[in-house]
């Protein structure tokens, strides 16, 4: 690490307007998010054109992946947040061993899973929702998707690690390119090779594979935190800092995928066509969730760096600033997506009128609590910077969990499909509730911090 420039990204970080700090930190965020969104709908789009079952294949290995992201982003985010107050207060021998301890870690968990999944993967699949017409192609897909979890799960530690020291340009570019490339081999190897959904997940072990290669490479360069094995040093206190920074988003992304299961499980008494519906829905809502949540790791190093520095006011300031924006962002996306939710659903599999007709409806209500989402979103990830874990992890499990699931099989009792189609919207209104009392409490703490 250049000692030099860390000391300039310091007073860069600590000095400049938070405003334009948290723009600068969030608009590599949001291109890296959007890129990394649009390769997973790519994979549906184009596994859209061979069939129902290929695409309802994808909804079912979802959860998978939803698990992998949530056991990545507890190391990425734990970590990383503890990487960037180390940095705040000009601690960076803590922070390398830290960049170490998170990297390592995830790539001993990933190496771990990979036999017990390829031993019991069809019962795997079948508990993830997969009926007896879908489990072939979720096989075909999972496969390849299990040989590629060790260097997802590395790749997603090193890209949040990257962020939350202030490099999210290089953080794009590692996650961008697998991502771009991915959008190459799927057509490449569904149709030219003709291998179908196979050819989507080995896209997608390719590309991921790429990305860790790169992201790798750059870490440590210039002013980042080098990732090297001498560095790695296991040790209860910093694990402590691990649960403490990323068990939100465990919480969050675990709750996501037994969420998912409980969707799929329930979707599928109303068939396959059912199934691929959310499945489509969901990577829709992806695209605008992954601007707001890029747009939101743009003001975690820019918090982080400034609690770590007891600048409180400037932590207030970026806080409210990202209220704003993304309130108003995700406002016009609600109305764009209310407003062609039908056409939106086709691209994907416009041979199947039952799974336009679920899927646009679906769409229409998550779309109607788009502007909720904001608030949420970037209060959860300033609990999580701030070290407030109990309340992040509340908030974290909420929307898709602690109030999602309850929902889920209340409003299928009562209305059936339009209650499956209802969870979500619901359920963000809940947590919209949940989140202003927290996000409004941690901010007094904050200034009460400040008088002390």
């Amino acid at each position: 690490m250049n000692t030099e420039l860390q000391k300039q990204k310091f007073r860069h970080m600590t000095e400049d307007p938070v405003e334009k700090l948290v723009c600068s930190m969030a608009v590599p965020s949001i291109i890296s998010m959007l890129v990394s969104a649009f390769y997973n709908m790519a994979d549906t789009f184009f596994v859209g054109k061979v069939s129902t079952q290929a695409t309802a294949a994808i909804g079912v290995v979802f959860p998978y992946m939803a698990l992998i992201q949530a056991v990545s982003f507890f190391f990425g985010h734990g970590s990383g947040n503890y990487i960037s107050r180390a940095l705040g207060r000009q601690e960076t021998k803590d922070a390398e061993k830290m960049a170490a301890n998170g990297f390592f870690s995830a790539l001993i968990f990933g190496l771990l899973l990979l036999t017990p999944c390829f031993l019991l993967m069809n019962p795997l699949l079948t508990g993830l929702g997969a009926t007896d017409t879908i489990l072939p192609d979720a096989r075909s897909y999972f496969k390849y998707i299990l040989l590629a979890t060790p260097f997802m799960m590395c790749s997603l530690v090193m890209n949040n690690q990257m962020r939350l020291q202030g490099n999210a340009r290089k953080a794009m570019v590692g996650i961008s390119t697998g991502a771009i490339l991915n959008i190459i081999l799927d057509p490449l190897l569904i149709f030219g090779l003709k291998m179908g959904v196979s050819g989507a997940a080995l896209a997608t072990a390719v590309s991921q594979f790429t990305s860790f290669l790169i992201l790798l490479h750059m870490s440590g360069q210039g002013d980042g935190v080098k990732i090297h094995w001498k560095a790695f040093s296991p040790s209860v206190r910093a694990y402590r800092e691990i649960i403490a920074g990323g068990l939100p988003s465990l919480c969050r992304q675990g709750l996501a995928s037994i969420a998912t299961i409980c969707l799929n499980q329930a979707a599928g008494f109303y068939g396959d066509s059912a199934i691929a519906a959310f499945s489509v829905v969901n990577r829709i809502t992806i695209i605008s969730s992954s601007a707001l949540l890029g747009f939101g790791q743009g003001f975690q190093p820019v918090c982080g760096f400034n609690y770590g520095a007891k600048l409180y006011e400037r932590v207030k300031k970026a806080f409210w600033f990202c209220i704003r924006v993304s309130t108003v962002a995700m406002s016009t996306l609600g109305i764009f997506g209310f407003i062609f939710a039908e056409s939106i659903v086709r691209l994907f599999r416009a041979n199947d009128p039952e799974l336009i007709r679920i899927g646009a409806q679906a769409l229409r209500y998550q779309s109607l609590v788009f502007p909720f989402l904001g608030w949420v979103t970037i209060t959860n990830m300033y609990l999580q910077t701030t070290r407030k874990t109990v309340r992040a992890s509340v908030l974290s499990m909420s929307r898709q969990g602690i109030v999602f699931i309850p929902v889920l099989f209340t409003a299928i009792h009562f209305l059936a499909l339009k209650g499956i189609q209802m969870t979500q919207p619901i359920s963000d209104i809940l947590t919209f509730c949940i989140a202003v009392p927290f996000g409004l409490s941690a901010l007094h703490e904050v200034k009460e911090e400040g008088k002390s």
